[in-house]
């Protein structure tokens, strides 16, 4: 929850001050909202009248986020405990729970979709564009892992035949994994065909270098 607090000081300046002393941030972390300039009155004496602030946290891409899943897995009955780590513009959230293979779906689809949906929350308004990446039950590297294995077992038998291979749709991530992982395999080339949601990637023996993400 977003701390906030209501101060007053002689001046705006100086109530915005004590609000940011209290509750120890920066000016550029809050908003303000002037409830009473107040006045200095005759000679600085009579009739004076303090300023009083409202001075509230700004909502940061952590909060966005959190309340966001929160709300989806409130609506689903799920009790979901949402771990958030930001650095350098990513913002890292990790899901931890039961029956967690909700949130993952077919080969991840329902993961991507929270993810995708958290990442426009999360960078509605904003200037500075923030990465958004979600997992559970390390479902990613296993999900790579397993990729990795297939698409070196595929560029094999592509070779043993000597006839490309097209797999199942798969997402911009996962087709990234396919193509990365035989960029050095000098014996085959990789492409995607297709639009999206439906983009295939295509293994074949390599006639001439060309990868399309």
């Amino acid at each position: 929850m977003r701390k906030s607090v209501e101060k007053t000081g002689k001046t705006v300046n100086d109530a915005i001050n004590a609000a940011l002393l209290e509750l120890g941030l920066k000016r550029e972390q809050v908003d303000v909202y002037v409830i009473d300039e107040g006045n200095r009155g005759l000679f600085g004496i009579i009739g004076s009248k303090v300023a009083r602030v409202r001075v509230t946290q700004k909502e940061t891409s952590e909060d966005r986020a959190r309340e966001f899943l929160s709300n989806i897995f409130e609506k689903m009955n799920l009790d979901v405990t949402i771990k958030i780590e930001e650095k350098d513009n990513l913002l890292h959230i990790v899901l931890f729970g039961e029956n967690m293979g909700i949130l993952i779906g077919r080969r991840g689809e329902t993961l991507d979709a929270l993810q995708y949906l958290t990442s426009l929350v999360v960078n509605r308004g904003e200037n500075e564009y923030v990465r958004v990446y979600i997992d559970t039950e390390n479902y990613r590297m296993k999900r790579e892992e397993t990729l990795v294995k297939l698409a070196n077992r595929l560029a094999d038998r592509v070779l043993k035949y000597r006839r490309s291979i097209t797999l199942e749709p798969m997402n911009p991530y996962e087709r990234r994994i396919i193509h990365s992982t035989l960029q050095n395999n000098k014996m085959v080339t990789t492409y995607s065909i297709g639009e999206e949601p439906n983009r295939k990637v295509v293994i074949a023996v390599n006639s001439r270098r060309r990868v399309e993400m």
